[in-house]
This record gives structure tokens, sequence and C-alpha cells, in this order.
């Protein structure tokens, strides 16, 4: 390798700068000091080790693979007969010159299965004697479940219940002396702390990676509401630990947002404290109950918060409730808001299932709800969830028509027929929708039963009060379209 050296006529030619600029650096020392003492004085923020964590906590991580049965079926040429390949294409009753006689087909018999690997996935230990938490999806439609452990000990697992409206399932080997995961409080998550994850991304046991929390309460339109991470996850981390800087678990890791299948940057857990109470039932019965009351809900937007007088945009839009369901026994009726469900806030509308779902079955429950300008308690028996029940879309029969108002409706009396079938009292169905009630997309079918607080009895009762509306502030119609009903924000034309 070559080297290259300065010449000393070079050196002379720039003497007299290198001189100043060591001069220009001894002049300035005490600055470049101080600059030095700050950055001592602040150091950068270090990053955390997770070694002792990952440490602690691998030993609770387990592999888990499943198998399938599937069908075996004979091919061309399969089996042991020469002539087989005829038959697959001309029958089985093919018979060529020269070609044996085909026995008696014998009595029809069960295909043959084999089995094959299905998946893998990851789970971890929530207790000594050998209960381990992981994904419904990871287990379900499983013939057999092989649970590893970090050791290398491998153990058949059977599946003691599966809850497929969470995602969570518990499954059990047989042995003791685990180490299980202390369980932490995932309420307790920031957005920007530090968790990380174990599990068998492509069947790579044991392996950990590690990120911030993105996002707290994520609602994906699922059942639970998700703690979102960038910690990479990718499949086979399905039922593996989320994990806190204290070795808590606070989540099991369920799903990735992604358009390639892999890691994207965006992964999705369960929180515990709710994977944890469908664990405790699946424990003790094998199976969840849940708890329902008969309706059908919806967002509360803030421009329909502002038109009925709610102080905020928050609460559960009630748009169907089911005839002699618990909630229509209970008085709730379409187009109340509840706002609290057994003294809890519903700050979003996918609060209230979780938290029905979580009330035992037969018992009592109170709900605050928004009617008309103020809120109204109601006392409701809660019924066990079994299936749900909708309405048959009904349509009222041909009047005249009433004049057209500010609103752009026009509007005719409900049949007393259609009232009873659709439990409502009073309201008007739209006929025909022009200005700026069609902005706000009414139909005509669509019936209105309230107008801002006030219930609507019937066409003549209807166009006085949209006489009244002051223009330039959006009014809250409530609309029933089919089984459902929803506040819609329409502002008068001036």
């Amino acid at each position: 390798m070559k080297s290259h050296s300065v010449s000393k006529p070079f050196f002379r030619r720039f003497a007299p700068v290198l001189l100043s600029a060591a001069m220009l650096t001894g002049a300035y020392g005490p600055i470049a000091q101080a600059q030095t003492s700050t950055a001592t004085a602040n150091p950068a923020v270090v990053l955390p080790d997770f070694s002792d964590i990952i440490a602690k906590a691998d030993p609770a991580v387990v592999n888990i693979r499943t198998t399938a049965s599937v069908p075996v079926r004979s091919g061309p040429g399969g089996g042991a007969d020469p002539y087989e390949l005829f038959r697959w294409f001309f029958g089985p009753d093919f018979q060529a010159p020269g070609m044996p006689q085909q026995p008696q087909p014998s009595p029809r018999q069960a295909p043959e299965e084999r089995t094959v690997p299905r998946g893998v996935g990851s789970g971890f230990f929530i207790s000594a004697d050998g209960y381990i938490l992981t994904n419904n999806h990871v287990v379900s439609d499983a013939a057999d479940i092989y649970v590893t452990l970090t050791d290398g000990r491998e153990f058949k697992a059977k599946v003691i219940g599966t809850d497929e409206r969470t995602d969570v399932a518990l499954i059990k080997i047989d042995t003791k002396d685990m180490t299980p995961l202390t369980v932490g409080d995932p309420k307790q998550l920031k957005k920007g702390q530090w968790v990380l994850a174990i599990g068998s991304p492509f069947g790579l046991d044991s392996t950990a990676t590690a990120g911030i929390v993105s996002a707290i309460s994520r609602d994906t339109g699922e059942y639970l509401p998700f703690i979102q991470t960038d910690v990479a996850v990718n499949p086979g981390n399905s039922g593996g630990p989320l994990i806190n800087l204290k070795g808590e678990v606070v989540g099991i890791n369920s799903q990735i947002v992604s358009r390639s299948g892999g890691f994207m940057g965006i992964s999705l857990a369960i929180p515990i404290d709710e994977a944890m109470r469908v664990a405790d039932q699946l424990r003790a019965d094998g199976k969840v109950t849940r708890g329902r009351i008969g309706v059908q809900i919806g967002e509360v937007g803030k421009d329909v918060a502002d038109a009925i007088g709610l102080p905020k945009a928050e609460g559960a839009l009630v748009s169907n409730v089911e005839p002699d369901g618990p909630a229509d026994d209970a008085g709730l009726k379409a187009g109340d808001v509840i706002l609290t469900f057994k003294g809890e806030t519903i700050k979003r509308w996918s609060d209230l299932p979780r938290i029905v779902g979580e009330t035992k079955p037969g018992s009592r429950a109170d709900m605050e709800v928004w009617r008309r300008g103020k809120t109204v308690t109601l006392s409701v028996k809660v019924a066990q969830l079994t299936s749900q029940s909708s309405e048959s879309e009904s349509k009222a029969k041909a009047e005249p028509e009433h004049a057209d108002n500010a609103l752009g409706l026009g509007v005719v009396d409900v049949a007393a027929d259609v009232q009873r079938k659709l439990g409502i009292k009073g309201g008007v169905q739209v006929r025909t929708v022009t200005g700026a009630a069609q902005a706000a997309g009414l139909q005509p079918g669509d019936i209105v039963l309230a107008v801002n607080n006030t219930d609507v009895t019937d066409a003549s009762q209807f166009g006085t009060l949209v006489s009244k509306l002051p223009k330039g502030k959006a009014a809250g119609l409530l609309v029933r379209r089919g089984d459902q009903a929803q506040w819609v924000a329409v502002e008068p034309s001036k």
C-alpha cells in the first residue's frame, strides 16, 4: 500500500496558516472548555439495557407449534396398481384387452389422514403449574399442540378454553415449578415508554425485540382496545408477551398492521388485564359468559353533540333498541346517548360492549342516559349474550305530503300500524329531500323522530318546530333508517 508525505516547501508555505489556526484555538480554548463542561453537566440520555429483564422473563416464554390432520387423496399413478393411471382418466370400470379383471370394489372406507405442520406461535406461563396464555388464532383448529421450553424440553398441551372475540386462549402442559411472568398494569403505560417483546418470529424461538408504546387504547373496531407499539413483531410472535421495564407482562402480542404480511412499524397487543379476566373464566368454566342489554350503538360526533346540547362528544349513541329486550324493558329509546354504565364513563362508543360484556348476566346495572337535553338514570337487568336480533324494515303508507320547509324536507305522518311495528310513537316519514337535508345525507323513507330535544308527533308539529329553528345554527334530527336511528346535524337554509 502506498503512503503519502508532505514536502518541506509545502509545510513552509502553509506554516503561517497553521500557526494562526493554533493561536485561534488557544484564544477560544475557554469557550471550547465551557462547551465541554456543559455537555458533561447534561449527558445524553442513556438507552435502557434489557439484558436483565430478558434473562428473568425468557424462561417463562414458550414456543408453540401446531399440527393439522389433512385427508390423503391418491392421485394418478398412486398405489400399487399399475393400471390405476388408466382408471384415473377413464373411470373405475375401464377394462382394456389383456388387462387383468378388476376386482369388485370393496366397501367404502373412511379417507386416510396424515398430520402436517400447521403453524407456529408463542405463549407464556401465568402460573407455576403449567397454565399458558396465548392467542386463539394460534391454537384454533389444531389437531395437536406442542410447547417447547427455552431449555429444549417439549410437551404436548391441551386446550383449557378459547375466546374468539378477544383472541385469547388458555392451554396447559403437565408440569410444575415453572416460572410465570408477573402481571403488570397496562393502564399505567404512557406513550413513549420502552417495552419489549419475546417470542418466536418465523419459528426463531426466544427472540427479543424492543420499541416504544405508540398509542394507548387504540380502537380498531375489535372487541377490545389495543396497545399500539413499534416493537418488531412478525408471524410467530402471536401470543407472546409485551413486557415493560419492570419485567412485567402488560399485553399479549396479537396483530400487526401491514401491507406486506411482515412488520411495518405498527404492532398491536391485547391489554393483559382484559386477557386475565378472560383467562380466569376459561380456567373456571372452559368458556366465557358475557352480558348483553339488546342495543345497537354508534359514535357521537361533535356536530351531533352540539346539536342536542351534549357537553362533550362522548358516550354511545343508541341507534336501535331490541323489542322486549333488557334495554327496552328499562325504558331506553333510540336516539338516547348512554353516558355511563355501572358507574363507568363511556368515553368512546366501543367502551360500552366491553363494560356490558364484563357484567354478570342476571345482575342489575344503572346507566346514565342523555335524553332531550337532560340526563336520565335507568336500571337495566343484564341478560346473557347469545345472538343478535334485528327488526325488519317497514314503510309508511302514502299520505298527502306536508309542504317543504327550511330543512329541505317534505314529510308525512307515520301510519299507526307502522309505529306499532317499529315500536315508536309519532315521528314523520321523509318523502322528498332537497337542499340542506340532502347535503346532510337524508333520504326518502327516513323517519324523523325528534328535532333537537323535542319529540316529533306529526307532520304539522314538525313544520312548526322547523319554522322556529334559528338560522345559522345546525339542528339535531333524530333519524331512523330501517332498524337504525342516528342523530344528524342539518343547518336550516337562510
